[in-house]
């Protein structure tokens, strides 16, 4: 795929658009590519990015990126017109309601990094009726990333741990869970994050899916980097995720 643009939008997190010549393929919200990192002779690996949108009318695929290591600094200095060696899409996407809305209410949260894949199933969402609401967790204002395309997609509510923006604390902490019954949530985020989720959702009986992070090397299943421990044994997150509902997993015990 050739890139179409590298937009920085803090320190730590990048915008990479990538085009391709021939049309994308369907893809679902949830589901995630590997990327090769030929500028890195150090990366030997492919780096797993969960597929933050795709803009079907441009033929494009957005990937929101965070600097973690030497492989995800190096996608981020990539220029228009490099090309990126890119498999996709891997893995299962969210579970998507059936029906029409008939007023139901749908929680996506997510943490850091961790909204990525929210952008693409809030819009696929949207384009199918629903109406998403949005919260988004971070340590401070300055760690938040794309309120506006969120905004544009669905009602955004927010928390930051120094109470730079939005509430203070953790997403479980806002008040909007207090006022508000949720008929589905879905999260993706740091683990302990996660766990708080699911908990809480299991606590008031609302159906919940999230998205592991585990480290997924090669994205089908033969490295055994990213096995999570469910109630059926142990699986790997790759091909039986990376999204599972929280009552497959041993977060709740």
């Amino acid at each position: 795929m050739k890139v179409v643009e590298n937009r920085i939008l803090h320190e730590h997190y990048c915008l990479l658009k990538l085009t391709s010549d021939e049309r994308l393929p369907d893809m679902l919200p949830g589901q995630f590519v590997e990327a090769l990192v030929d500028q890195s002779p150090a990366t030997f690996l492919r780096r797993p990015l969960s597929i933050h949108f795709v803009d079907k009318e441009r033929n494009e695929l957005w990937l929101l990126i965070q600097f973690v290591g030497e492989g995800t600094r190096s996608l981020g200095r990539y220029r228009v017109g490099d090309r990126v060696n890119i498999i996709l899409p891997l893995g299962n996407g969210f579970t998507l309601p059936d029906g029409l809305s008939n007023g139901q209410k749908l929680l996506l949260v997510g943490g850091g990094v961790g909204v990525a894949p929210l952008l693409f199933l809030g819009t696929y969402l949207k384009e199918r009726g629903w109406e998403p609401l949005f919260l988004l967790g971070a340590r401070s204002e300055k760690d938040l990333v794309q309120l506006d395309d969120f905004r544009k997609t669905g009602e955004t509510y927010v928390t930051t741990e120094d109470h730079s923006s939005g509430e203070r604390g953790y997403v479980t902490d806002h008040s909007i869970l207090q006022t508000t019954r949720f008929d589905r949530i879905y999260a993706c985020g740091p683990k302990p994050m996660m766990v708080a989720v699911a908990r809480y959702a299991s606590s008031v009986s609302v159906p919940c899916e999230v998205s592991l992070e585990n480290s997924m090397a090669c994205g089908i299943g033969a490295c055994l980097c990213c096995v999570e421990n469910t109630k059926e044994g142990h699986v790997c997150v790759c091909t039986d995720g990376p999204v599972f509902n929280i009552e497959r997993l041993r977060w709740l015990n």
